[in-house]
């Protein structure tokens, strides 16, 4: 439940990009801003970068102008500096050299870094409206006392200067991936912790996830002339840069010295990022609808990968249509597909992913990565504490677009996630939704709750409420929580807003506990069936019922927690209450044979006892 908030906001996000290309969404996001008693804090960060390419270090300054719209008045504020968990004894560390199921992406590489190999950001000041601040390194945390307290209403402007180091790649960020991709830049500057209705949110880097605040970036990058640039924001000077990003019907401006001078502005985002190569191909698929797809790939790939990049521009713009279309319009005229990272991660208006894949891989983790622009970019969920949301939502929606556009012709695309889910529920080491990312026990439990069931939420919610209320629902969240810190009461509450159904019980026993699922056809005699709940957690039932003259009939068994039902052509039933084990039923004709949900989305542990008379299925 958010925070009441007496003080109305005075301080509106304002968008305030130069480029022509910037999308008119901030008029809007500001009313929302400013009403219904919401809050959230603003950052625009100014920033400039002298990249040394030999050694990996870069010099920056950063000019923060931090805007306080809560109703506290502020004595601290907090930093994060991931690249210090790139280090030898960091929570990065140690925490991968002791968890179960180690990442094989990290395992104990931290461990052995060398000096020149680490990552690092180290701050030489700081200051706060001119003047110098106390401040405090702690790990991947940078503490700050101000010397005034921030004033609700009030901006204040911090002046830092800082040093930083690359590391070697490992997660995500870092130089000369294994593909050998030069500099992969994500999470690589000081960056504002979050403060909302929570708090302060400052977890240490684990190598989980992310928390950001909204605002607007100018960020200049001098790098050697040979590397080409991609990522994050417009750039302002392309005709000074070249690299494919020029008018080519103008020259370009030749720089006479060994460095370019990047500059970009990204307006309203909560991150950016770039990454940088010298055999950087770069091409540009223009949509109809004035949205750039930008694809940036090393141009030494071998032939069949080279393929691939060109087979998945055309392919990538679909996947742009299909989200826009089925959860809410990308308000940006630019996004980016850039080989670098280590697997695939998303970013403000970018993703980075490796590139040597089969197409049908290339086109799943750009369909996966694109869609998180949507969950947890456009609609900034806290990943550390609601994985789910972000992950979970992002399978949903990309597993249905793959769907569509590769014309696979599932009747449940998301069978993955379920077989997941079973996994570890039968291996006993399913954890609560509602446990922070940073602390599953098992790097196996956090990915299967987050990706799986995260995902089968949303499915699942199919089957309770109806698949045309989840679409509207996924609309309706986007269209109120789009450039906002959306929470699980939220997509609850709009899917309740659509569907008229009660779903509090199914929020909280799906995300909150480890209930699970299970129901079962106890009896069949003449025209009575009875079904039994064997497993704690309640849901509606959809029940097929063959008879003795091989004529089918389908029943739906509304949950009275629900206060309501999904439409369906099939008969209604009197509700079942979640304290009664057992529900009776008559039909108006001998029974042949019943089952529970053909569907296939119910996430029910135990499939040997939902049929009687039929095939069991597996």
């Amino acid at each position: 439940m958010k925070k009441l908030v007496v003080l109305a906001i005075a301080t509106a996000v304002l968008i305030a990009c130069a480029n022509t290309k910037t999308a008119t969404y901030s008029e809007k996001t500001n009313v929302a801003l400013s009403t219904n008693n919401y809050w959230q804090q603003h950052v625009d960060y100014t920033m400039d970068i002298d990249m040394n390419v030999n050694t990996y270090q870069y010099k920056g300054t950063q000019k923060l102008v931090y805007t306080n719209n809560s109703p506290d008045e502020l004595d601290k504020v907090f930093y994060h500096l991931y690249f210090n968990a790139f280090q030898p004894n960091s929570q990065m560390d140690i925490r991968n050299r002791n968890i179960k199921d180690p990442s094989k992406k990290i395992g104990d590489k931290i461990s052995k870094l060398s000096p020149s190999e680490i990552g690092y950001i180290k701050v030489n000041s700081l200051k706060q409206n001119g003047s110098s601040v106390k401040h405090e390194t702690i790990g991947t945390i940078l503490e700050v006392t101000l010397n005034k307290g921030i004033k609700p209403g009030e901006s204040v402007t911090f002046d830092m200067i800082f040093d930083a180091q690359v590391p070697n790649q490992i997660r995500r960020s870092g130089r000369n991936s294994a593909e050998g991709v030069a500099l992969s830049m994500s999470q690589w500057y000081p960056k504002m912790a979050e403060y909302d209705f929570q708090g302060w949110h400052t977890p240490p880097y684990i190598a989980r996830e992310f928390h950001g605040v909204w605002g607007d970036f100018d960020v200049t990058i001098h790098i050697d002339k040979k590397y080409t640039i991609g990522g994050s924001g417009y750039l302002q000077n392309p005709q000074d840069i070249g690299h494919g990003y020029q008018d080519k019907s103008k020259p370009v401006e030749v720089s006479k010295t060994n460095k370019l001078s990047w500059h970009f502005k990204a307006p309203n985002v909560h991150d950016f990022t770039w990454a940088a190569d010298p055999e950087y191909i770069h091409d540009i698929l223009k949509m109809s609808n004035g949205i750039d797809l930008h694809f940036l790939y090393k141009k030494n790939l071998e032939s069949k990968y080279l393929e691939n990049w060109k087979k998945l521009q055309p392919k990538t713009a679909e996947l742009m249509t299909y989200f826009s279309k089925h959860v809410g319009q990308y308000p940006y005229k630019q996004y980016s597909v850039i080989q670098g990272g280590d697997g695939g991660m998303e970013y403000a208006m970018s993703t980075l992913i490796t590139g040597k894949r089969k197409f049908g891989s290339l086109f799943g983790v750009t369909a996966h990565e694109m869609a998180h622009t949507w969950f947890q970019f456009l609609l900034a969920t806290n990943e550390s504490l609601h994985p789910w949301m972000d992950e979970g939502f992002t399978t949903y929606i990309s597993n249905k677009a793959e769907n569509e556009i590769l014309n696979q012709g599932q009747k449940n695309p998301h069978t993955g996630s379920y077989r997941g889910y079973n996994y570890v529920v039968k291996n006993k080491i399913e954890e609560s939704l509602s446990t922070h990312a940073d602390r599953y026990t098992t790097n196996t439990g956090y990915g299967v709750a987050s990706y799986s069931k995260g995902n089968i939420f949303l499915s699942q919610l199919e089957y309770v409420i109806g698949a045309e209320n989840v679409a509207k629902g996924l609309k309706k969240y986007f269209n109120d929580f789009s450039f906002k810190h959306p929470t699980p009461n939220d997509i609850k509450r709009s899917m309740e807003k659509v569907s008229g159904i009660h779903l509090d019980w199914y929020l909280n026993e799906w995300t909150q506990t480890i209930h699970t699922i299970d129901y079962g056809v106890k009896s069949i005699d003449g025209k009575s069936i009875t079904l039994e709940r064997i497993g704690k957690m309640p849901m509606p039932m959809d029940v097929e019922v063959t008879y003795i003259d091989d004529s089918k009939e389908s029943f739906n068994i509304p949950l009275r927690m629900m206060r309501g039902k999904k439409p369906t052509s099939a008969t209604i039933l009197e509700d079942w209450t979640w304290a009664h084990p057992t529900y009776t039923f008559t039909t108006s004709k001998e029974v042949k044979s019943v089952e529970i949900d053909s569907s296939g989305l119910l996430a029910d542990i135990n499939l040997g006892n939902n049929a009687i008379g039929l095939s069991k299925k597996k």
